[in-house]
């Protein structure tokens, strides 16, 4: 009791407190820190404030966090290492891209090795120089040969059915490119693609400043797909003639792979236009299914499209290495162009180049030999013993070649002193005979268990009536 004779609160652990009004219970915490009243109301001890336990850390986070400390660390060795290795270089580098970039823009062609020999001894080669055509400007190469260049017409008449299936002819026009390679007395010489001049009717020819000239073929050569027309002097204006130029032939026996290129020729019929690119491949073999022959060709990621056909593949002095052609190669691999080399070619060129101008004769006119005949394909005559030309299989009666003494198992190889190979050569050849002209066959005569002999025949052609009337079917 108080000493007023109230009843004292009472303390205890968990802080109840009665009085007159009714009891009151405070629940308490402190169970460790109990205190109660003290002699004299003092305080027995001093509050103390409890620390709050951390949350130990998600095992996650340690591994995020160890992870990108350790990418920090190492992007920082990196970074300091780069710097050091390039402030080391740094000195010489320049010298040396600035030394390879002027030796490609002097001549883009002489590229260097140099072998450094491994402790093995063996040397890896090192490319000092720079073949520059794929990267550097082309524009005076192109400038200087352009003028060589002209675009070629050719106006044809093709027969064919109608939806009614009666026969009918319809004009077309076909363009293609060309190279300027000489000139005789009286003519400008220009060399195609064969297949560019086919079938003609009216040949002409657009040089660099525009002007149209009419052109006529002077010889063809189907196996190797080559031709020549000419066009008459007199027909070339002054400032045309000041316009133009010839060609610059190359040696492409020295091509090699990766050699920078440029074509150009009149892609699409829409006039001259340049690619560039480099050797992909040499002596790509490719038979041609008209004729059944195949010839060594250059292979070229230089875009070679309809109508650059006979136009010029390049080297980087400008100088004319191969003659580009479109029906060899196709369009149905992109990035596969092909071009005759001109090494190959020349010797076809020049025999072209000498022969006579000569006009076609009307087919109504046109002279016939008198004989049905099969190619002896170069593969075919090394399988059967048989010199490479036109196999006689048969002799028509009362006609020129039966008059002249040919018999089955000739095989021609020359006509007018001009070498021929398939049948396409000798008809194409007979496109400027008449009926009644005399001409000069070369045949090859034997067998291939005796071995062949040639012999010269001179045959006079005879009409369509004669063959028709000797019973040819």
């Amino acid at each position: 009791m108080g000493q007023n004779g109230q009843p004292h609160g009472s303390y205890s652990g968990y802080g109840s407190y009665q009085s007159q009004q009714g009891n009151y219970q405070y629940g308490s915490t402190f169970s460790n820190n109990d205190y109660g009243a003290a002699p004299g109301g003092g305080r027995q001890g001093k509050k103390h404030k409890e620390k709050k336990p951390r949350k130990p850390m998600n095992p996650l986070m340690k591994k995020v966090i160890a992870v990108v400390v350790c990418g920090v660390f190492f992007g920082v060795c990196a970074g300091v290492s780069f710097l050091a290795v390039n402030s080391l270089g740094n000195d010489k580098q320049p010298k040396e891209i600035t030394q390879a970039t002027a030796d490609g823009a002097e001549n883009a062609q002489d590229t260097q090795e140099s072998g450094a020999a491994n402790d093995s001894g063996i040397k890896s080669t090192v490319t000092q120089g720079t073949s520059s055509a794929v990267v550097t400007d082309v524009t005076k190469v192109v400038e200087a040969t352009m003028p060589s260049i002209v675009s070629i017409t050719n106006q044809m008449i093709i027969s064919g059915t109608d939806f009614w299936g009666q026969n009918m002819e319809q004009e077309q026009e076909a363009a293609g490119s060309g190279i300027i390679i000489g000139e005789n007395d009286k003519e400008l010489l220009v060399v195609t693609n064969y297949h560019v001049v086919a079938d003609s009717t009216k040949l002409s020819v657009k040089f660099i400043d525009d002007e149209v000239v009419e052109a006529q073929i002077k010889g063809t050569s189907p196996s190797m797909d080559l031709a020549v027309i000419a066009v008459k002097l007199e027909d070339i204006n002054s400032s045309t003639k000041g316009s133009i130029a010839i060609a610059t032939m190359g040696d492409s026996d020295t091509l090699k792979v990766g050699e920078p290129v440029i074509a150009i020729g009149n892609a699409l019929g829409y006039g001259q236009s340049v690619t560039t690119g480099v050797v992909s491949a040499l002596n790509r073999t490719l038979e041609v299914s008209e004729t059944g022959t195949s010839n060594a060709l250059i292979q070229t990621d230089a875009a070679i499209n309809p109508g650059n056909s006979g136009g010029a593949l390049l080297d980087i002095k400008g100088q004319v290495i191969g003659i580009n052609s479109n029906k060899i190669g196709g369009s149905t691999i992109e990035g596969m162009g092909y071009a005759i080399p001109i090494s190959s070619a020349k010797p076809i060129i020049e025999e072209l180049m000498n022969r006579e101008t000569k006009e076609k004769v009307d087919e109504s006119n046109r002279g016939f030999l008198g004989i049905s005949c099969i190619n002896v394909t170069k593969a075919m005559g090394e399988a059967y013993g048989m010199p490479e030309g036109i196999y006689v299989a048969q002799v028509y009666p009362a006609t020129g070649a039966d008059n002249a003494g040919l018999v089955k198992g000739d095989i021609i190889t020359g006509f007018a002193g001009a070498t021929v190979t398939t049948q396409d050569d000798l008809t194409n050849s007979m496109q400027y005979y008449a009926v009644g002209d005399t001409v000069e066959l070369t045949i090859m005569r034997g067998n291939p268990t005796e071995g062949y002999q040639e012999q010269k025949v001179n045959v006079t052609l005879t009409s369509q009536e004669a063959m028709n009337t000797s019973g040819r079917n």
